[in-house]
């Protein structure tokens, strides 16, 4: 006889499985021949040996880990020339490392908020976002994807003399488009809300220096609270909230992930000080990236698939059938070409997608593969008379 326990999670497998939403992690192995166009290295970073060698020396002179929460005793020298680097990248005063994007956006949003501040949330903002309101006992009230109206109808209709929030995706994940930044703190600076925007996925890829959709552009004015990530476009691992002088110190106070989690490895952070010299030194690497953007979209067109619009490097192929776009990426797998199979729930229903995500690193032979397994599915699909409409 099963205990109430083993009963509730064995009904919860059978239903994620029976709803087609099981998840299955893979092993892959350094040198397998796969080509990667599912992660999120999109300048190729992470595996450049000067990032690697980065990191073992940092290692090397203050040891594998931190030791202690960086309040205790674990913020290193190093992690105080990263903060200050981020800080000068995005141009804010001052920048605080986190170990985790996730853990970031908990944080911030934790520590800003509480059950009587008003959050106004894009309805497609990553998950973090969304739990790190419900942390503080904040509701979100969700606006229609960049949709300026409807956020300018739901603040007009409930206004308030209390503290405001909106909160914003930079690169949207799963989309791969850019938020109106400009047109988001005109919004809330006209109903004396902060702006808060995590630029995830366009750190180290947009902006004139790759310093974001944010950035030097959107000062701190527009944009009080700048999230970013150090495990993508840099390659290393990690998060950083960029602000003032009193919202990083509000943040040391009071950010429960953050007070409570020991400090990053400090060889993490020396490769991640790598990572920003070499973006600086190297723009030769967006410049590449934004070809294979280019030509990928031009191609991918030419082939009839269903792109979603994105100028990032997130290509979706929107297939909308959560079956249909498993067959596809099982397809691809078995070419060596490794992409995202994005289903419900991550995106709506009906909006089941290939992830496709562009690298600097990638070569034009490893572009041409995939676009030649891509036609291969869809000419497979055509000649089995199972193709659904895009």
């Amino acid at each position: 006889m099963q205990d109430t326990w083993s009963t509730y999670l064995a009904e919860r497998a059978a239903s994620q499985r029976h709803t087609g939403r099981w998840r299955r992690r893979r092993t892959w192995f350094a040198g397998d021949g796969h080509r990667d166009f599912a992660g999120n290295d999109y300048l190729g970073l992470a595996g450049d040996p000067r990032l690697a060698e980065a990191q073992a020396e940092g290692a090397r002179r203050h040891g594998a880990g931190a030791r202690a929460s960086h309040l205790v005793s674990g913020h290193l020298e190093v992690h105080e020339a990263l903060e200050c680097r981020l800080a000068t990248l995005t141009g804010r005063p001052r920048a605080l490392l986190f170990s985790t994007g996730y853990m970031a956006n908990l944080g911030t949003l934790q520590a800003l908020c509480d059950p009587d501040t008003r959050v106004f949330q894009d309805r497609l903002n990553h998950a973090s976002l969304l739990d790190g309101a419900r942390l503080a006992g904040a509701r979100s009230r969700r606006f229609h994807h960049g949709d300026l109206g409807d956020l300018e109808r739901l603040l007009a209709r409930d206004p308030s003399d209390g503290r405001t929030l909106v909160v914003s995706d930079g690169v949207f994940s799963m989309d791969g488009d850019v938020a109106d930044i400009a047109g988001l703190a005109a919004t809330s600076a006209r109903h004396e809300a902060w702006l808060m925007v995590d630029d995830a996925h366009g750190l180290g890829v947009l902006g004139e220096t790759g310093d974001g959709c944010v950035g030097r552009a959107h000062g701190i004015e527009r944009v009080p609270v700048l999230v970013g990530t150090l495990g993508k476009a840099l390659g290393s691992a990690g998060a950083f909230v960029a602000g003032s002088e009193t919202l990083i110190e509000h943040l040391i106070q009071f950010a429960r992930p953050y007070v409570y989690t020991t400090a990053q490895p400090p060889g993490v952070a020396a490769a991640t000080l790598k990572a920003l010299e070499l973006l600086e030194a190297e723009p030769e690497r967006r410049t590449r990236l934004a070809t294979l953007i280019a030509r990928f979209r031009r191609e991918a067109t030419t082939l009839g698939l269903p792109l979603a619009a994105s100028a990032t490097p997130i290509q979706p192929v929107v297939l909308g059938d959560c079956q249909r776009v498993m067959e596809w990426a099982a397809r691809l797998a078995e070419r060596g070409i490794l992409v995202g199979a994005i289903r419900e729930p991550t995106v709506p229903r009906g909006q089941a997608r290939l992830r496709i995500t562009l690298s600097a690193a990638h070569g034009d032979d490893d572009l041409d593969a995939l676009l030649e397994a891509l036609a291969d599915c869809r000419a497979r699909e055509a000649l089995a008379g199972g193709e659904a409409n895009p």
